[in-house]
């Protein structure tokens, strides 16, 4: 049990017997709150009972479950109770009586009897001042009958004789007549209201006690005066103040009597307010002491819970120290001694698990290495199944190796030229080989792979580890820059006689054409036409050779490619091939050389228009796409598509199925779009043909685009 709720609980209690008290000084207050402090004591009566029930009901739960501890809960929370509820009881009854018996003798019947008495013996006081005075209006009134006119000084000496303190004389339309005053500085007397009036015209007139008893009691008295004339009479009022001391008495024993008569009617109020109050304080002391009952209960018992749990816990493998406790009794030595075992077990598991910990770590950081090796990485088992294959190795192999581990590698049925490599090297003698394989992608593709074998030692369970890599990239990068060196080479040596030769020829048929007869001079011009011709192919050549070797470096800029393709289609517009554009609208600009990025499209142009030259009808469809990063620029034709064979080295120089042709096109384009960092594939169409795919990077959209 929490200790909040006790004190929420308390100072709710504390609140109510506050209200409780001001309540019983204060009747009216009492009154209007009587409800309300019902419903606050019945209230909180419920939520202590409520409390002390579920306190109740988790024990017996525990003590059915068998818990540990349980017996001993219970058998000292029933002693605290009874403690509590015995001597509770007892004060509880003996209280009860007290308040009950104490209520009963607020209220006496002589007392009831005295202030009847004093308030029928004011009102009788009252009624024969009045009465006094009602028979002075009387006579004063027929003495003013036989009076010719009313004046003020026969009403003052009326009224001396009368001996009251005022005598008005009114209209029947309830103005002044005449007026008599004891106090000469009264102006105006108090005049009466018109139903004072109305009843004064009665024949029994108007008589009253006015005021209060602390400002005043005054008698007033009006009575019609008699007239002998039919006319509506006047009327004669005459007041007398009752004495100060009569008046502050009789509204003491008035008061006295109403606040008597309003705790009469509260009596069985408080009566109830008490009992409530009583019961409530009993059950706090019996909440109380449960509560207290538990804590104690805890404490005396938490020793042998940290024992029991310790027990249970080191018997399923748990060596961490349970909670010690500071008591220096039996109890808690015992704790503190079995503490100091299991922390002694917990240091060894501790250097133990730091230990598995090491070895767990390095081998996820030996993992998130190979994981991210470039290079491929497989580890074989002694008899040559897969046991572990990083991400570079799939990815060489294009293949997830999904149930490879199911399989030796003899029983491969895919990869048979890397297959064959690694069988080769596991059953070779030497612990440590190197290969290098070339073979054909399904897809026409070439790919050189250079492989490095080794083998595990039979301490660590023997078994063999493969790092290959991927060297086709650089193979054919090789295979470029030899080719560059070659193509330089010939140019230099290819290009300096050339000139020469030509002159040469043309010399002799300027200096032999005129001594020659018709038929040498044919012949001599065919020959020197034929020189000519070949030595400008020739230097055709040598151009060719000298632009691959020395492509400029590219000077990068933003270029709308959708207008660069337009200039150059407009080159084509008499060509036999029909050439659709379909151009991606609001295609952002690439970064790139425009000269050689006009240089790429003529390229593949003019290889189309080659390979469509036996075509009836031949077509070229030049399109551009782009997403968020890249713009694609594709070519397709409606030829024969690629030769499989060709199709792997078609970016090679010299590789070529047109007879005429150099083979260095698409190893100048290969070149060009490497070096603007972008990408070139080829492929066959399935409905028939070449295509083409160029993909370009998109420059930063703050920059102008150019084309040309």
């Amino acid at each position: 049990m929490r200790p909040t709720v006790l004190i929420v609980c308390a100072a709710i209690s504390g609140i109510l017997l506050f209200l409780l008290a001001t309540a019983s000084a204060n009747t009216p207050l009492f009154a209007r709150n009587y409800t309300l402090l019902i419903g606050l004591n019945g209230i909180i009566a419920l939520v202590l009972a409520g409390l002390v029930f579920v306190q109740l009901r988790s024990l017996w739960l525990e003590y059915k479950a068998r818990r540990f501890g349980s017996r001993l809960k219970l058998r000292l929370m029933a002693i605290f109770a009874a403690m509590a509820v015995v001597p509770g009881a007892l004060v509880y009854a003996v209280s009860l009586q007290f308040a009950v018996k104490s209520i009963e003798s607020w209220f006496n019947v002589r007392v009831d009897a005295a202030l009847e008495s004093g308030l029928q013996l004011g009102r009788a006081t009252l009624d024969i001042l009045l009465d006094q005075l009602a028979t002075k209006a009387d006579q004063m009134a027929i003495e003013l009958e036989l009076a010719p006119q009313v004046r003020s000084p026969l009403l003052n000496r009326l009224r001396e004789q009368a001996n009251v303190e005022s005598a008005t004389v009114f209209s029947p339309t309830g103005k002044i007549v005449a007026t008599a005053e004891t106090e000469l500085g009264t102006l105006i007397p108090e005049q009466p209201t018109t139903a004072q009036l109305r009843q004064g015209r009665q024949t029994s007139g108007y008589r009253a006690a006015e005021g209060h008893g602390a400002e005043g009691l005054v008698l007033r008295v009006i009575v019609p005066i008699p007239s002998r004339r039919l006319i509506e009479p006047q009327l004669l009022q005459v007041t007398q103040q009752v004495p100060r001391s009569f008046a502050m008495h009789a509204d003491s024993v008035e008061t006295v009597h109403r606040d008597y008569q309003e705790l009469s009617v509260a009596r069985n109020g408080l009566k109830r307010i008490y009992t409530l109050t009583l019961t409530l304080t009993l059950l706090l002391a019996l909440f109380a002491a449960v509560a207290v009952a538990f804590v104690l209960t805890r404490r005396l018992a938490a020793p042998l819970f940290i024992l029991a749990e310790g027990t249970q816990a080191v018997a399923a493998g748990d060596f961490s120290p349970r909670q010690a406790l500071p008591a220096r009794d039996e109890l808690g030595v015992l704790t503190q001694s079995f503490n100091q075992m299991t922390r002694q077990l917990q240091d060894a598991r501790a250097q133990a698990e730091a230990n598995r910990a090491a070895v767990e770590r390095n081998r996820a950081y030996l993992e998130s290495v190979l994981a991210n090796l470039s290079a491929g990485v497989l580890a074989f088992s002694p008899d040559g199944h897969l046991r572990a294959a990083n991400h570079g190795a799939m990815t060489i192999l294009n293949d997830e190796l999904q149930d490879y581990e199911r399989l030796r590698v003899h029983d491969w049925n895919t990869h048979a030229a890397f297959r064959d490599a690694l069988v080769a090297g596991f059953e070779g003698t030497e612990d440590d080989w190197n290969r290098q394989i070339e073979f054909s992608n399904p897809d026409g593709s070439t790919q050189t792979l250079l492989l490095h074998g080794t083998r595990l030692p039979e301490s660590t369970g023997g078994g063999f580890v493969v790092v290959f890599d991927d060297i086709t990239q650089l193979i054919a990068a090789q295979r470029n820059a030899a080719w560059a060196e070659v193509a330089r080479r010939l140019a230099h040596e290819i290009k300096n006689p050339l000139t020469p030769i030509q002159l040469s020829a043309e010399r002799l048929q300027f200096k032999l054409a005129d001594r020659l007869d018709e038929e040498g001079r044919s012949m001599l011009e065919r020959s020197t036409t034929t020189i000519v011709n070949q030595v400008e192919a020739m230097k055709n050549l040598v151009n060719a050779f000298r632009d691959y070797a020395r492509l400029p470096t590219p000077v990068m800029a933003p270029v709308d490619l959708n207008a660069l393709v337009r200039d150059v289609l407009a080159l084509y517009d008499g060509s036999r091939v029909m050439i659709h554009a379909e151009l991606a609208a609001e295609t952002p600009p690439v970064m790139g050389d425009a000269s050689q990025l006009r240089q790429v499209i003529h390229n593949l142009l003019q290889n189309a228009e080659d390979a469509l030259s036996d075509s009836d009808s031949p077509e070229i469809w030049l399109l551009t796409r782009s997403d968020a990063r890249r713009v694609d620029l594709i070519l397709r034709d409606n030829g024969q598509g690629f030769p499989p064979e060709i199709l792997s080295r078609a970016f090679e120089p010299y590789v070529t199925t047109k007879a005429r042709g150099t083979g260095l096109g698409l190893a100048i384009v290969k070149k060009i779009i490497d070096e603007h960092d972008g990408e070139i594939r080829l492929a066959n169409r399935e409905t028939g043909g070449a295509e083409i795919r160029i993909r370009l990077r998109s420059a930063p959209q703050t920059e102008s685009p150019a084309h040309g």
